[in-house]
């Protein structure tokens, strides 16, 4: 069985109601990364952080996850399929997916702020985290969210999957942050690279065939085209 690896980035959600940071209505237009995304931004306001990532947990418990989530799904029958998501949602498990790597963090995980391998699962129906609530050993917790400017712990894993691929998808990501549109070079020359995106993506490789539709209907033509040639 081939390995299907999948890259994904805000796109994919973008269908199913979640704001994204880079579209002109997106969420960086009404908050400044500074504001919300640095671990400088923890330190001089944690209740306003506390409060931000509190309403993206809430809007999170009112979406569902869309065709370009559950045709990865349905892609678990031609494929082994590794999913690694740029996003924080928690939408890829919802649909059903077997294997996902989070690059970034996840929404519905909070740390604690000083021992990081401290991370809690909040329930499903939980979304508000307090200030004063404190990990075991009496810290703060904070988002489970890599942030502007911190490590991420995972990529050196999302390499080593990539390298595995014979197939790459990406669906809805820009590739312009790194070091997760970096996981492009890792792949191996002679596989093909499929590209889900409504917009122009720049990736300088041979083999990658750009499939210019939104997440869901680029997923169906894809499924199409790898069930024709299988």
């Amino acid at each position: 069985m081939k390995h299907l690896v999948v890259l994904t980035g805000a796109g994919i959600s973008a269908e199913s109601g979640i704001s994204t940071f880079r579209d002109s209505d997106g969420l960086w237009e009404r908050y400044r990364i500074e504001d919300v995304a640095t671990l400088d931004a923890w330190h001089n306001d944690k209740a306003l952080l506390t409060d931000f990532y509190n309403q993206r947990r809430k809007q999170l418990l009112e979406v569902k996850p869309n065709y370009g989530h559950i045709g990865l799904v349905e892609l678990e029958k031609l494929f082994q399929v590794s999913i690694i998501t740029q996003n924080v949602d928690n939408l890829h498990e919802r649909a059903g997916s077997s294997s996902i790597l989070h690059l970034h963090g996840e929404l519905t995980k909070v740390r604690s702020e000083r021992y990081e391998e401290l991370v809690y699962e909040l329930p499903p129906d939980k979304y508000e985290v307090k200030i004063g609530d404190l990990c075991e050993k009496g810290h703060q917790l904070r988002p489970h969210i890599v942030w502007f400017g911190e490590p991420v712990p995972m990529i050196g894993k999302a390499a080593e999957i990539t390298q595995q691929a014979d197939i790459l998808l990406i669906i809805g990501t820009s590739l312009n942050v790194y070091p997760a549109a970096g996981l492009v070079n890792y792949v191996r020359p002679d596989v093909p690279i499929y590209l889900i995106d409504p917009k122009d993506v720049a990736i300088n490789r041979k083999n990658v065939f750009h499939i210019k539709k939104g997440a869901s209907e680029g997923v169906r033509e894809f499924v199409e085209r790898v069930i024709v040639s299988d």
